[in-house]
């Protein structure tokens, strides 16, 4: 450490000893005003470029570490953090209560002698306050953190170009469109409908209205293991996938309704609500829309997005294009890692019990319009009519995603020298792809091409060379597995497990039975889906220990390196679901004898 103007290095010791005796004679009440002053003054600018950033910054840090537990410095933690969020702070000439506001509502919190919160209570602009439970919560267990993000969204509710009473006018619009929501969703509630089919089948999902100072929020996508978990775990509560409602300011004038447009349960004639038209009365042109708002952004195929553009009659802006699977495997990663992977990754290991390890490789496709995507934070909409067929829209995507990021783990290194199972997905049109392997008994290229009908119907189709035994896996059977557990790893498991009797019989008889081998009888097929949902009851698809390997593994054709495998990759067209003549014989013209008819399951 150097010493400023000085030419040789001082100790931190002396450096030290220096400052003690430069404030030895300041009282200490001098430092405290000091410090209080840094807290309290509030960022005019980015943090980055601000002159006394590192000193705010070290503050910010110290009251992040300190527990606040007297009411001296509890309320020095709410002035500071309502300073950062923009807000103002008062004390009560009692000082046992902090009141923070601004132009459009205002918070109070009330506290006792010794910091313990007593009361926090919210007033938006001309409402009677209300106790909020959820801020209660917040202050109580000292989680700061949540309650500035209150503060903040509560902020954003009125950051509306225009004056305070423009400002009101979007808070009312919100409002509207909050009881119109709410009120779709009751349409879907019977006695006996639980949460889980209000997620996967309502017309606006789950919705839990807004209290306090939490939005109001939609749950609208929950996948099968995620289910299991919860069945599982009684006391549990998984949550699905989740957007927020809010409203938000824009440069343009949009119509929005100023009071609830469905005044009854009213159908049209197509099923849908029936909505009340916008007139002069009862709508207004603001500087602002209504927004979904998603806690991590969503992975959209360019299909999906425009579909949604359509629907709403709003630009999503800010869209940066890039292969679909990508952004897919980047989300995965995100979410499955606690260390940062590099993204480029293609090739992933994971563990199943009971079979061979799983090596995927991902192929990501190209920026191609039918191919590319976009990560989406938020949809813009402007009726509440528009809400149940994005809901749809998202449940599609978010199913068809949850499928490709089954594949993805952090597991990009093969750790072991076990045997190994080869797979390959290959995106197709729309939301569709296939996984192709190694045939279990022979060397021929096997697939699997699943298409995501919807967020409740799929469609799979196995492909065979004609000369091959049967994997004794029909079509509908894969597509029943897939919808039971939405993982391809566990479905290919099961499909090998459906093959290993066929092996077992197939290497008692002289190979030139083979292209005469018949299928097994229907009542014969495997059709075990207990063994679906034991393998989902592990925590943690990704993270299972493989245990006793199963016969089926026991060839060596069913073993190929990583270098065999990349070269398949040349043999397959990329934008179509058949596999090369090359490669499969002549599959394609015998597709009607190889697979079963495409079987669509019922919703």
């Amino acid at each position: 450490m150097f010493c400023h103007g000085a030419a040789k290095p001082i100790s931190t010791n002396a450096l030290m000893e220096q400052l003690y005796l430069k404030y030895q004679q300041k009282p200490w009440t001098e430092t405290q005003k000091l410090v209080h002053f840094c807290m309290d003054k509030p960022l005019q600018q980015p943090v980055s470029n601000a002159p006394d950033s590192p000193l705010l910054s070290c503050m910010e840090k110290i009251q992040r570490t300190l527990n606040a537990k007297s009411l001296f410095s509890v309320m020095n933690r709410l002035e500071s953090l309502s300073k950062q969020k923009g807000l103002n702070a008062h004390v009560s000439p009692s000082g046992t209560a902090c009141y923070i506001t601004s132009n459009m509502f205002y918070i109070e919190v009330q506290l006792e002698k010794d910091g313990n919160v007593i009361d926090v209570k919210l007033a938006h602009l001309g409402e009677a306050p209300v106790v909020c439970d959820d801020l209660v919560q917040h202050l109580r267990m000292k989680n700061y953190d949540a309650f500035g993000k209150i503060l903040e969204d509560l902020s954003n509710l009125y950051q509306i170009p225009g004056n305070s009473k423009m400002q009101a006018k979007a808070y009312f619009a919100l409002q509207a469109l909050e009881r119109d929501l709410y009120t779709m969703s009751l349409a879907d509630r019977t006695q006996d409908v639980n949460r889980i089919t209000e997620v996967l089948h309502g017309k606006v999902g789950h919705l839990v209205p807004r209290t306090g100072g939490t939005l109001t929020n939609i749950e609208f996508y929950i996948s099968p293991y995620q289910v299991l978990e919860a069945e599982l775990d009684p006391g549990s509560q998984v949550c699905g996938t989740k957007t927020v409602v809010t409203v938000e300011g824009t440069d343009t004038l949009h119509k929005l309704p100023l009071s609830p447009l469905l005044v009854d349960s009213q159908t049209g004639e197509d099923g849908n609500p029936a909505f009340l038209p916008l007139t002069d009365e009862i709508s207004m042109d603001l500087p602002a829309f209504f927004v979904l708002k998603f806690y991590q952004p969503i992975p959209m195929s360019s299909p999906s997005i425009e579909e949604i553009q359509r629907l709403t009659g709003i630009q999503i802006t800010g869209l940066k294009l890039a292969p679909l699977y990508e952004l897919i495997v980047q989300s995965a990663l995100k979410e499955k890692c606690s260390e940062d992977l590099s993204t480029d990754k293609s090739r992933f290991f994971v563990s199943l019990p009971d079979c061979p390890k799983h090596c995927y490789f991902i192929n990501k496709g190209s920026e191609k319009s039918d191919l590319a995507g976009a990560l989406v934070s938020k949809i813009p909409f402007s009726h509440p009519k528009c809400v149940p067929g994005v809901i749809e829209i998202l449940r599609h995507q978010v199913a068809y995603n949850t499928l490709i990021s089954s594949c993805v783990s952090d597991k990009h290194i093969n750790e072991d020298d076990s045997e190994l199972l080869y797979f390959e997905v290959v995106p197709h049109k729309n939301t569709s792809f296939s996984v192709f392997f190694l045939h279990p008994v022979k060397e021929n290229l096997a697939c699997v091409l699943i298409d995501v009908i919807t967020s409740r119907e799929v469609q799979c189709h196995l492909h065979l060379n004609p000369r091959d035994p049967t994997l004794n896996s029909s079509d509908d059977f894969i597509a029943r597995a897939v919808k039971r557990c939405m993982s391809v790893p566990v479905v290919m498991r099961a499909i090998f497990r459906n093959a290993a009797k066929v092996k077992a019989d197939s290497e008692t008889q002289d190979m030139e039975a083979d292209t005469e081998q018949k299928p097994e009888p229907p009542h014969k097929q495997i059709t075990d889906y207990s063994s679906l949902e034991e393998s989902l009851s592990v925590a943690g698809q990704q993270d299972l220990v493989v245990t006793d390997k199963p016969s089926i593994t026991d060839s060596p054709n069913q073993n190929v390196s990583t270098a065999e495998l990349e070269t398949l990759g040349s043999n397959i067209e990329k934008s179509n679901s058949t596999v090369s003549t090359e490669t499969l014989c002549g599959v394609e013209e015998s597709n009607s004898t190889a697979s079963t008819a495409a079987v669509t399951i019922d919703k």
